[in-house]
């Protein structure tokens, strides 16, 4: 006996309800998209025609062999092998439970990830992508080890099925109703939709609000960063490593012997002066390219489906959508030459980012004006964690931070200055020494006004270091055990460093050189109930 079943609507589309007998229909198995076959080989050749155009402006056509002819075509004809059978031999499909993967021919491989495990879906597409329209999709498990068995990499799909993913996979519907993702979706007048549309339109379906964008005045906090010097220095590496590889002998050229020639009849004064003048200008261009590539077009929403969403890049495009359910927190990092203009970056404190580089960056350097404002946006109060009056700690603090600056770095420059008396050193690395001291003390009493913390009704604040001060704001209902440790010196001190466990990548959150009694009390009173066994009242 058949009965009448009516649709019921699941994210816009209706979809016919399961029959007693029916059985579920999962999602045919797809393919990466077919313009990989193009893309794939682009990106590997890119590096190696830069090579041989630098080969031919050197040495001219008639000065390759028929060796080095043969090699380069025969890399590129492989490349583009590769390339279409990695097309042939992969698919995918989303099920109701799992995400799969099958590649390989030879040595084949398939991979599952259970989509109740799935925490992020980062989409990327640098400029061979970006042509062809199509996206590299990462869909992770944020495992702690950073192991790639819980990661699943589509390279490359369209930017609508991407959309699409991201909007399947990060939804979560409850258990009994979940298997009908997996059916075919039906329109109300019993058409059925093609999925790559329904998704797209699910995903237009979606209003999101900017939180924050990318502010062209933000590029005055470019030359603080270590972008610059970052970039100098892989510019001169490829330089050096290109001038081997190509034969040349970099000392022997006109402009080097011209350059040698005249350091030799310059004060040295005005050398080093000149040089550093230079290497500022350049370190100060790098970071402003290095900015701009990295951070144009960045925006930060809030959607309705309870995620948030960063995008960034100008060459390289990226966008990582977290989960707000699984945010426990922010960290703002100020870099010191960052944190004397004023400057800040902030990144999410979630389950399931992993470490990698950017790895849940909500903000990049901007003001830190901006970076609470927008602490107090993601968090949803106000004011912000970071931003309120912290407890210092003791002052014994800083006589552990200056242990090092008194006795291990005149251990250090004494044993440098005996190697240069011996005259198995030169005398500048010990006189170099010296001159940091008062350097190094700076900076071990900066990170001792660094120092502090602060519980509110949510949320534990702490925060540390100097070069590099980090500020956590950690969820207190995130805080899953604790870590108390305690050195000799910390103990003659009656301090210790409370650590506060959790599930996000990285793990634990430390209140360092915090008063022994004030340590415990702030355990006991951020999660009560869960170090009170392990206290001894007397």
């Amino acid at each position: 006996m058949s009965q009448e079943a009516r649709p019921s609507e699941v994210d816009g589309f209706a979809v016919a309800p399961e029959a007693p007998d029916a059985v579920v229909v999962e999602q045919d198995w797809q393919r990466l998209h077919k313009r990989t076959v193009v893309v794939a080989p682009l990106s590997e050749l890119a590096g190696l025609l830069g090579v041989a155009f630098l080969l031919l402006v050197v040495r001219g056509f008639s000065g390759l062999s028929w060796i080095e002819m043969g090699i380069g075509i025969t890399a590129a004809v492989a490349l583009i092998v590769f390339g279409v059978l990695r097309w042939y031999t992969t698919r995918y499909r989303v099920t109701s439970t799992h995400v799969e993967l099958h590649t390989g021919l030879v040595f084949k491989k398939e991979r599952s990830v259970a989509r109740d495990r799935l925490r992020t879906v980062d989409a990327t597409a640098d400029v061979f992508h970006r042509i062809f329209g199509l996206s590299v999709v990462k869909i992770g498990t944020g495992r702690q080890d950073q192991g790639t068995e819980d990661e699943l990499a589509l390279d490359a799909i369209d930017h609508a099925e991407a959309d699409r993913l991201r909007a399947l996979l990060l939804r979560r519907l409850p258990a009994p109703v979940a298997s009908t993702e997996s059916l075919p979706p039906v329109r109300p007048d019993g058409s059925v939709a093609d999925p790559a549309e329904a998704g797209a339109e699910a995903v237009a379906a979606e209003s999101e609000r900017v939180l924050t964008k990318l502010d062209p005045k933000w590029l005055r906090f470019a030359p603080f960063t270590l972008f610059g010097l970052i970039a100098v220095g892989a510019l001169g590496a490829a330089g050096a490593w290109l001038a081997r590889t190509l034969n040349i002998d970099v000392a022997h050229l006109p402009a080097s012997e011209a350059l040698l020639g005249w350091i030799r009849h310059t004060p040295i004064a005005l050398v080093i002066v000149l040089a550093l003048g230079v290497l500022l200008v350049l370190a100060v261009l790098g970071s402003l390219v290095v900015y701009v590539m990295s951070y144009w077009n960045y925006r930060l929403t809030r959607r309705d489906d309870g995620t948030l969403h960063v995008a960034y890049g100008l060459l390289t495009l990226r966008s990582v959508t977290i989960e707000e359910k699984r945010i426990k927190g922010v960290e703002l990092h100020e870099q010191l030459l960052l944190r004397q203009v004023r400057g800040a970056t902030l990144k999410a404190v979630a389950t399931g980012l992993g470490t990698g580089q950017d790895s849940g960056m909500l903000l990049p350097p901007a003001p830190v004006a901006e970076a609470h404002r927008v602490v107090a946006d993601v968090l949803e109060v106000d004011p912000a964690p970071t931003a309120i009056p912290l407890r210092k700690h003791p002052r014994a603090a800083l006589r552990r931070l200056m242990l090092w600056d008194f006795v291990v770095l005149p251990v250090i420059i004494g044993g440098l200055a005996v190697l240069a008396w011996q005259d198995i050193f030169p005398d500048w690395p010990w006189q170099a020494a010296l001159a940091l001291i008062p350097v190094v003390l700076l900076i071990s009493w900066d990170e001792y006004r660094s120092l502090g913390h602060a519980l509110t009704e949510k949320y534990l604040v702490s925060r540390s270091g100097s070069v590099l001060r980090n500020t956590v704001v950690l969820q207190r209902t995130g805080i899953i055990g604790w870590r108390i440790r305690q050195s000799i010196l910390q103990r003659r001190a009656h301090m210790l460093t409370v650590g506060a466990t959790s599930a996000t990548s990285a793990g634990v959150y430390e209140v360092q050189y915090v008063d022994q009694t004030d340590g415990l009390e702030l355990a006991e009173a951020a999660v009560p109930e869960l170090l009170t066994p392990f206290l001894e009242r007397g």
